[in-house]
């Protein structure tokens, strides 16, 4: 029987992919940072103290004194097209789209700022996506990262009378194809340098350590990616030492060690002149790689006697990344397209 004339559009029967990311504020200023971190850290998949303790803090002393001196280390990394972070994961979505063409949209989204989670959500399902694939782009779980952003699609599902049908990127912290494009991507960048390295540091992003003891899996995650990539990278630089430390800590309490600045001020001292900093448990490059490791770490080894630093890049949006992230994805999406 052919529709009625008067039934409104429905259109179904698509397929899209969501790139998701932490979040960025919307430009290098005291606001924008204030509202940012506003909503970043009153959530409590983040700050895990309870709002009767914690939000008198936030609110009356952390968003009156850290928005300034963050939007300051934002302008340091801030470019034409805005943030780091927006920017690249903008790259990926555009080149994922162009390597998986018509059969399915690939939109992206951010869990704190904009574009929005729910925004997205929604905009996809009025197209007629009505199976999506959401792709929190975090290597290793954790609550703090891709729980909440599952978090926020749910509560996007919540307010929703026709959902979407919804499948979930797993974290990839061991799967092949990441640990291969982390080698090739790292061995690229060291072979481009014109000294050669002592040391390569593998920093990832720190965490309360009562979270570890709490049950969360990330910092098995990060090790077992670090022992993964050192075994592949043994194999091309087998003279290379290969250590994991943790950074940005925030707050007094006991955070994952090793602090990825304290070691750096040890190598320094201790001796070590070339040193390498990546950055795996990200997958685009942001204000963490590209001011706190590039910036402040390079002036933290120096001071101690270092003389050659690089930060290497993020996967990004280069050729092994793109490759390690349509695998994953044409692989999640079987049986949808």
């Amino acid at each position: 029987m052919p529709r009625p004339a008067d039934h409104p559009a429905a259109p179904t029967g698509r397929v899209a992919v969501l790139l998701t990311n932490l979040g960025t504020p919307d430009a290098a200023e005291k606001g924008a940072v204030k509202r940012y971190l506003a909503e970043f850290l009153s959530d409590r998949r983040v700050v895990e103290i309870p709002p009767i303790a914690w939000q008198p803090i936030l609110r009356g002393i952390i968003l009156n004194t850290r928005p300034r001196k963050s939007a300051h280390a934002y302008s340091q990394v801030w470019t034409e097209d805005g943030s780091p972070l927006a920017a690249i994961t903008r790259r990926q979505a555009d080149a994922l789209q162009a390597r998986l063409g018509d059969r399915v949209k690939v939109d992206w989204a951010m869990r704190y700022g904009r574009p929005a989670i729910a925004d997205k959500v929604q905009a996809l399902k009025d197209a007629g996506f009505d199976r999506i694939l959401f792709a929190p782009l975090y290597p290793q779980y954790s609550g703090a990262t891709t729980a909440t952003a599952v978090d926020a699609l749910g509560a996007a599902l919540g307010r929703m009378r026709w959902q979407p049908a919804i499948r979930t990127l797993p974290p990839y912290h061991d799967d092949p194809a990441y640990i291969a494009a982390l080698q090739a991507d790292i061995a690229r960048q060291i072979a481009a340098l014109a000294w050669k390295p002592e040391v390569l540091l593998l920093s990832f992003h720190g965490m309360p350590e009562r979270t570890l003891h709490l049950g969360d899996p990330y910092h098995c995650h990060c090790r077992k990616t670090a022992r993964l990539l050192a075994g592949a990278m043994a194999q091309t630089h087998p003279d290379l030492r290969i250590d994991v430390t943790f950074q940005s800590r925030f707050g007094r309490a006991k955070w994952l060690e090793p602090a990825t600045d304290a070691v750096l001020q040890a190598e320094g001292k201790a001796g070590t002149k070339r040193l390498v900093v990546a950055a795996p448990g990200f997958s685009a490059d942001c204000l963490e790689t590209l001011e706190e490791l590039a910036m402040q770490g390079r002036d933290q080894f120096t001071a101690a006697g270092g003389e050659h630093f690089a930060a290497l890049a993020c996967l990004n949006d280069g050729a092994p990344g793109m490759d390690m992230l349509e695998s994953l994805v044409v692989r999640e999406l079987g049986g949808w397209v």
